[in-house]
């Protein structure tokens, strides 16, 4: 994972992300990452569930 954190309070899922970060452009070269999860994963404390997650910015 690049720049994500999750963590599970009850049945909530909590997501922190620092939007000052950035590693470079994207694979197509339109837009910046701010943070991915590099595809899907598992959800802290439950296998079952899975997250994908990409956030990026315009070029």
């Amino acid at each position: 994972m690049k720049n994500v954190e999750m963590s599970v309070s009850g049945n909530v899922l909590m997501i922190k992300v620092d939007l000052s970060k950035e590693f470079g452009a994207s694979k197509s070269g339109k837009s910046i990452t701010v943070a991915s999860t590099e595809g899907n994963i598992s959800v802290p404390e439950n296998e079952d569930i899975k997250i994908g997650l990409n956030v990026y910015r315009r070029r």
